[in-house]
């Protein structure tokens, strides 16, 4: 029994800090694997972060002011590869998806916990072999984080060590997907059914079949390079017969639903946020299911939308232009679905719900501006310029990101059975969304007006614009650091919660806080559905509803 209620926070009594090192790192428990990717990649957000505050530090005004072009060029790339490969896909589903998935659906652990082990080992000797590329070699590599060929071939930097590395974090992404697949098939607890898993669990579900079928081709790709550099086997070299077009085709192949592996599991997220702090069943629960399928699907056919300008049929443009309004029809469905939930809810303007909220904004931002790039005729305008980056980042970082952060805000309590201050949380949230929109905002204008992506230097022209999306990267980055500094205050100082503080009907709330190492007493009997909050009384006393104030349908509360 008490090893039973022991938390799967500490480390056993009067071990050395050899020991407790140890008792993590070789440890099967999924909710410590799920912290250790949480905190490695954390880590690599940090860097990621840095790297790009020099990028607008750089672009500030024309000409060289921090740094050269060679040195730009390999930190756009290595910005690029950290956030990619070593924070965005694997964030939320390596972290909480470990971490609550097992407890989501009733089981113990994961279906192969020492293979969740292994996919943690395997990301972090990726992420070590792309840290080791950079003072390695002829320098760090400096081909962006797509590494395009031809130049990817010919350039003397260190490509090989790059690309190797994220062959490695390719093998953890497919370990960590067939881990989940068959995790959510067969441990599944008794009346846990199909229609009663939480959406999260379901954008899990459809991230890990991505992160299965499409990821191997990541892997392939990554071998060709090296064969190509190595052996000079001409795939793509046009000077030995090669097509260097066929290399795009094999990496979008796999980076478009890559984007899915990215996003999905922040709706996952966000769908489980939402009925929370409104009191309120999800409207839609089969839709959003369903959607989160159809995504999955879908995404996986449209990779040539970037591909517009490179000479394709008209034929293929017609195809995947139509394949790309359709993927847009799930994604809207979700947000109807969201904005829906909350219309006449018992609404708690709590921390994460500020996050989901300037989630769901900045998605629908980033999802709108992609369907100007996948019509082919506005594409053929704005295609490699800072309208493309301004999209991107709407949908990764204001998608991805801020899904990360409202899950931080809404499971963090019960990671560490203690709460960070809100009213620090709300002030940071409002500032990162300004300073988003600072950010980000300009360079769609830029791209419009013109302004390629990716250059070192610009015209004078404009000079104004890239000065205010700098300014908004320090107001941006003032938001992190107070987000950062509340949390981490919070997880060590903050006030005890206990086990359901926002009054969630989810399993992971019926468990103490932070959670056993065994999650379950006794395997669970599921009898009502995820979001059934009959009955449930937040420990929150901001959560509750007066009396007498109207609940969702008219009645009284």
């Amino acid at each position: 029994m008490t090893q039973h209620v022991a938390s799967f926070l500490e480390a056993p009594a009067g071990a050395g800090w050899l020991r407790r090192v140890g008792t993590w790192i070789f440890s099967t428990d999924h909710k410590r694997i799920g912290l250790l990717y949480f905190y490695s990649i954390a880590a690599m957000f940090a860097v990621g972060v840095i790297l790009g505050l020099l990028i607008r530090l750089e672009l500030i005004a024309p000409g060289e002011t921090i740094m050269g072009a060679q040195t730009y060029n390999a930190v756009f790339t290595l910005h690029g590869v950290v956030m990619i490969f070593m924070v965005v896909i694997p964030s939320i589903p390596a972290a909480f998806g470990n971490i609550f998935l097992p407890i989501q659906i009733g089981a113990e652990d994961v279906a192969f916990p020492r293979l969740n082990l292994f996919s943690w080992w395997l990301y972090m000797a990726g992420a070590s072999l792309a840290v080791v590329s950079l003072f390695t070699g002829n320098g760090p590599p400096d081909t962006g984080w797509t590494f395009y060929v031809p130049f990817s071939n010919v350039t003397t930097t260190n490509v090989d060590l790059a690309v190797l590395a994220v062959f490695i974090l390719g093998f953890s992404s497919i370990l960590t997907g067939l881990n989940f697949i068959i995790t959510i098939h067969r441990l599944r607890a008794e009346g846990m059914t199909w229609g009663r898993l939480p959406l999260f669990v379901w954008s899990l579900y459809a991230t890990a079949w991505i992160q299965l079928l499409a990821t191997p081709v990541l892997g392939i790709t990554a071998l060709l390079i090296m064969a190509e550099r190595m052996l000079g086997m001409g795939l793509f070299d046009p000077a030995r017969g090669g097509d260097p077009i066929l290399y795009q085709h094999l990496f979008w192949i796999y980076s478009h639903p890559a984007v899915y592996i990215m996003i999905l599991p922040a709706m996952g997220v966000i769908s489980d946020i939402l009925p929370v702090f409104c009191r309120k069943h999800i409207f839609g629960y089969t839709a959003i299911a369903i959607s989160s399928i159809g995504i999955a699907l879908a995404g996986s056919l449209v990779w040539a939308h970037h591909m517009f300008t490179s000479g394709m049929s008209d034929t293929a443009v017609l195809v995947f232009s139509l394949l790309t309004f359709i993927v847009a029809i799930p994604s809207a469905v979700k947000v109807f679905n969201w904005v829906a939930t909350m219309y006449k809810g018992s609404i708690a303007l709590e921390p994460p719900l500020w996050y989901a909220m300037a989630f769901i904004v900045l998605f629908s931002i980033g999802g709108l501006t992609g369907l100007v790039l996948g019509s082919a005729g506005t594409d053929i305008h704005v295609h490699d310029t800072y309208f493309v980056v301004g999209h991107f980042h709407y949908v990764i970082f204001g998608g991805t990101g801020f899904g990360m952060f409202a899950a931080l805000h809404y499971w963090l309590p019960k990671v560490y059975g203690r709460m960070y201050n809100k009213f620090w949380a709300v002030a940071a949230c409002l500032i990162m969304f300004a300073g988003f929109h600072v950010l980000y905002f300009p360079m769609f204008l830029l791209g419009m007006d013109g302004m390629p992506r990716r250059y070192y230097d610009y015209l004078p022209q404009y000079t104004d614009m890239h000065e205010l999306s700098t300014v908004g990267s320090w107001l941006l980055a003032v938001g992190l650091v107070i987000m950062t500094a509340n949390l981490v205050t919070g997880m060590r100082l903050g006030r005890r919660v206990k086990n359901n503080p926002w009054g969630g009907a989810s399993l992971e709330w019926t468990i103490p806080s932070p959670p056993p190492t065994h999650n379950f007493l006794e395997e669970p009997v599921v009898e009502r559905g995820p979001y059934d909050f009959a009955g449930i009384e937040p420990e929150e006393p901001s959560m509750r509803v007066p009396a007498g104030a109207t609940k969702p349908g008219g009645g009284e509360a």
